[in-house]
């Protein structure tokens, strides 16, 4: 007989009602902001309510390849202490979506190679898993789920989890967790930075419980990611007072994805054209008068540090720039392509006359 999940925070954290969830997921992927071409098959997303992270969760999960078949989706535990990966023995998980099958056969693999333990109790009452599968059902569709509770664990046995299913491009990885909980804006802010820059940078040394509920599971794919020389790219953060108005107590969320190589290629290869037209517009501005479009894509909210080098006729005009990152990419473009222009010091400031030549 099917052992069944029956939802625990429908109506809670998301509508128990399938045509109202519905015209809600796909109220997301009309507003899918996410850009990026790039699909990858590991991603961190967050697990609030969905009228609060909904969206942002909703980018992340459609930002996976659709060829995964299974997916792997680790999530804290916020109900019950225990030690250890928790397994479920149920057969499907229900959501008013309907229901979506429990890759049973990996998970007796995960309890006899990686020490794992069957533990529904982890399971019944746990929303951060729970919250994923909607958008998931939406966004694939014949697709089984691995779900694992995360207990006190060692990030890197998930790290090692992570590599062994790796390697088969069916599989793919959710790593479920919300950032800074209950700070005011300011301070929230200044914590999600630090966090966003520990799991962009890949040293997680300084990596704690108060930046993320879900921390062992992020340190689990940056600790993969630095194996295999991979980079998580950011798809965007927020915190709650965007829903809710209310600045004094906020939960923030954040979205990442695995990209397999450096971050500079992935910059070189997508924006390149982007970042001249950019460091261009901004010089131009200049002459005349002209506001810079600022919207960009949020891997230029990562900290990173440029030069602006400007040539003239094959000949150097102009070069300025910073080789410690210490604020968002975008600022250093900006600053240094006007600084490489006109605040050079070795070249008179650039003319109008000389733009086209640049």
């Amino acid at each position: 007989m099917m052992k069944i999940k029956e939802p625990a925070v429908a109506n809670i954290f998301y509508s128990g009602e399938f045509e109202e969830l519905s015209n809600q997921l796909n109220g997301f992927a009309v507003h899918n902001t996410n850009k990026y071409k790039y699909k990858t098959r590991a991603i961190i997303v967050p697990h609030a309510g969905l009228v609060y992270s909904g969206q942002l969760a909703f980018d992340a999960i459609n930002q996976l390849d659709k060829d995964i078949k299974n997916i792997f989706i680790f999530a804290p535990s916020h109900k019950i202490a225990f030690e250890g990966l928790a397994l479920s023995t149920y057969d499907v998980f229900r959501t008013p979506v309907g229901d979506i099958t429990v890759n049973q056969d990996i998970n007796k693999e995960l309890e006899e190679k990686f020490g794992a333990k069957f533990f529904d109790d982890a399971h019944n009452k746990e929303h951060a898993i729970e919250v994923e599968l909607p958008a998931i059902q939406t966004v694939f569709g014949n697709v089984k789920i691995i779900p694992v509770v995360i207990g006190k664990e060692n990030p890197a046995k998930i790290a090692n989890i992570i590599n062994h299913y790796y390697q088969d491009k069916s599989f793919g990885f959710i790593i479920s967790s919300d950032l800074s909980h209950y700070l005011n804006n300011d301070e929230a802010q200044r914590i999600d930075g630090d966090t966003a820059n520990m799991i962009e940078s890949g040293d997680i040394r300084k990596f704690t419980y108060e930046q993320a509920c879900g921390a062992i599971g992020i340190c689990s794919l940056v600790e993969f990611a630095n194996r295999n020389q991979f980079t998580l790219i950011r798809i965007n953060m927020y915190n709650s007072s965007r829903v809710s108005i209310d600045k004094s107590r906020v939960v923030g969320y954040g979205a990442w994805f695995l990209y397999e190589g450096e971050k500079n290629e992935f910059i070189k290869t997508n924006y390149s054209d982007y970042i001249i037209k950019l460091c261009r517009d901004v010089i131009s501005s200049q002459f005349t008068g002209k506001k810079v479009e600022t919207k960009h894509p949020h891997i230029f909210n990562e900290k990173g540090a440029c030069f602006v080098t400007l040539k003239k006729n094959g000949e150097l005009r102009g070069c300025i720039g910073s080789i410690v990152a210490h604020r968002p990419l975008i600022f250093d473009l900006v600053e240094h392509a006007q600084n490489a222009a006109f605040r050079d010091p070795r070249f008179n400031p650039l003319s109008p006359n000389e733009l086209n030549e640049i």
